[in-house]
């Protein structure tokens, strides 16, 4: 059986059509539809339930706040009981058209299979996908990052064991290895609605994909630092020489420039090692990645 997992969050009046679309790209082919609904303002929910009421496949949880896009897919595949599960936007960005091409990627071996943009991605995603490439050494990230992808039951499985809060799904599953391949699609347009994928998420996501990946910040820190530590010892050393000389130094100008610079960049380094800190503690504190509010039936 194919499990397909949708994250919802004020998708009201793309579901009903996605459900269409659902169905006539899988066909004859054993599915459930898990759609989590990640605490949307609108009547989401209820369109779930709707769907639900009518189709014995479809089951909606809803969460009890805003959790994310991640969190909401997890909730997904903990819920899931196919053989392999499908992860799809609700906006229909990622044609469901492209399940097909995904299922036959899996039945050829592959245990986790990306569906790819063909059209090339904005110069703020690659940079961030390469960047992640480098700092975490993970090879199997594509450029521009996944729309949609499928896994095999085996490595649901393995994502389980992962406890992790603060983390990015896309690169722990390239992270996590298997066999990967990739198969791609044209990206369409949003017809209803907008997206709530808001600069300060994508700027969170980025510092979660960082501090939980890889170390290099705390590394380039302590390169800066002793930089700055020999820059400082051969300044005293001119100016000790220069007061030798009978020039000793002169102008408090410079020496503030000196103090905002050093100061400054001491900040920056509290500042990186706070979010290093910062996720450790919440880490620490083993509370649940999400919530669940309500759900259409038994999930468990």
């Amino acid at each position: 059986m194919l499990s397909v997992v949708t994250p919802a969050y004020r998708e009201e009046q793309n579901l009903p059509q996605l459900y269409q679309r659902l169905r006539a790209a899988l066909g004859r082919c054993e599915w459930e539809w898990v759609v989590v609904d990640d605490h949307s303002q609108d009547g989401t929910f209820a369109a779930i339930a709707d769907l639900a009421a009518k189709d014995a496949r479809i089951r909606g949880v809803r969460l009890s706040r805003n959790f994310g896009s991640h969190a909401a897919i997890l909730c997904g595949l903990e819920r899931s009981r196919g053989n392999a599960v499908v992860v799809i936007a609700a906006d229909m960005e990622e044609p469901p058209e492209i399940l097909p091409k995904l299922i036959a990627e899996w039945k050829n071996g592959f245990q986790v299979v990306w569906g790819i943009r063909s059209q090339a991605a904005g110069v703020a995603s690659s940079a961030y996908h390469r960047m992640m490439r480098r700092m975490a050494g993970i090879e199997h990230i594509p450029d521009g990052g996944p729309g949609c992808f499928l896994i095999d039951r085996t490595v649901v499985s393995a994502l389980a064991t992962f406890g992790e809060r603060h983390n990015n799904l896309f690169v722990l599953l390239a992270w996590m290895g298997f066999r990967q391949s990739s198969v791609t699609y044209e990206r369409a347009v949003r017809t209803h609605g907008r997206s709530g994928w808001s600069m300060s998420k994508k700027i969170e996501l980025l510092l979660d994909s960082v501090t939980a990946f890889s170390y290099k910040p705390i590394r380039w820190m302590s390169l800066i630092g002793a930089v700055t530590a020999v820059a400082g010892f051969l300044w005293a050393g001119e100016v000790l020489v220069n007061a030798l000389k009978g020039n000793p130094p002169q102008g408090f100008s410079s020496l503030m420039v000196a103090v905002l610079i050093v100061g400054g960049v001491q900040m920056l380094m509290m500042g990186v090692l706070g979010e290093y800190l910062w996720r450790a503690l919440d880490e620490s504190r083993r509370r649940p990645r999400y919530v669940v509010e309500d759900a259409t039936r038994d999930l468990d």
